[in-house]
């Protein structure tokens, strides 16, 4: 693990702090020669020289600041994980910029030359800040150094009726879908849609059972008219370790097709709320019977959502 934790305080252990101090000099270095010599860059270029170089010095101490704040955020990066995010948008907007101007055949392709040395080289770290700062605040530690077997957590764990899990799935079948945190706007679309999945689960003699982040109660806030669908309070997450899922890496929370379906489920109205729950836990939906897994779903990213139509096709196979 690239940082230690004590409580509620994380700190990195590896160069993290350097590369951030390199990237707070570098940016105070642009901001004084910007300053200086103002016209060094558009030589370069082979631009001609800006008619209010005052503006263009103006401009320039912007990177000073940030160099600064990079500067004071190097001595704990995860404390100050939000100088991160302005270099993160700085460095998105200048290439953003840039490319399109170099495309537009408004700035010479030597451009690029400017882009790697100011942006792109340190892109990197600032979003290894951000990960890391996730990682250390988001996330929410074990209660147990060994995780139960589904047996043990099935004779822990009740359902909001009453009943152990164990209990509830001696009786019937039980679809068990674990939901990532209420925020998240895939858990928002699986909300949306429980009436049918509620359905579906009744249609191939099965019960629906939702397995959430939250302490027992505070889950109403979210449900909405869904408030008496049978669920699982599981703030410790021992239950998603029991049933395999684990914490999601930086590809399986952010990787391309998560972003591409969560800006679909945005559009359609699913939206985004406050973290509730962990942030870095993967969800899954698993067919449950008799103290056996007939069949599991688990996610292989943060986007993936529960297909009951293909969990009981595979219970018919196996």
């Amino acid at each position: 693990m690239p940082f230690r934790c004590n409580g509620q305080n994380c700190r990195t252990t590896g160069g993290l702090r350097v590369l951030l101090l390199l990237a707070g000099v570098y940016h105070l270095l642009l901001a004084l020669w910007v300053n200086f010599w103002p016209f060094h860059l558009f030589d370069f270029l082979g631009l001609p020289h800006p008619n209010h170089p005052a503006l263009w010095r103006v401009l320039g101490m912007l990177p000073g600041f940030l160099g600064i704040a990079l500067i004071i955020a190097a001595k704990d990066p995860i404390r100050h994980w939000g100088v991160s995010v302005l270099g993160l948008l700085k460095s998105m907007m200048t290439i953003l910029f840039v490319a399109t101007a170099i495309v537009r055949g408004e700035l010479p392709t030597t451009a690029l030359v400017i882009l790697v040395i100011d942006d792109l080289i340190w892109l990197p770290f600032f979003c290894l800040n951000l990960w890391y700062a996730l990682r250390a605040h988001a996330g929410i530690p074990p209660s147990r150094s060994v995780p139960y077997s589904i047996d043990e957590a099935s004779a822990v764990y009740r359902v909001s009726d009453g009943r152990s899990l164990a209990e509830g799935a001696a009786e019937a079948p039980l679809v068990l879908v674990f939901l990532r945190h209420f925020g998240c706007t895939f858990t928002r679309q699986i909300l949306r849609g429980l009436q049918e999945l509620e359905q579906q689960a009744k249609q191939n003699n099965a019960s629906l059972v939702i397995v959430h982040m939250l302490q027992s109660g505070e889950e109403i806030n979210y449900l909405g008219q869904h408030s008496d669908v049978p669920r699982i309070a599981d703030p410790r997450c021992e239950l998603y370790r029991a049933f395999g899922l684990g914490k999601g890496g930086f590809y399986e929370l952010f990787g391309p097709h998560v972003w591409w379906r969560g800006m679909i489920a945005i559009f359609k109205g699913c939206g985004i709320g406050h973290l509730a729950g962990d942030g870095l836990q993967m969800p899954g939906a698993f067919l449950y019977h008799q103290g056996k897994v007939i069949a599991s779903q688990p996610a292989h990213t943060a986007a993936d959502l529960p297909d009951l139509a293909a969990l009981f096709n595979t219970r018919s196979l196996s």
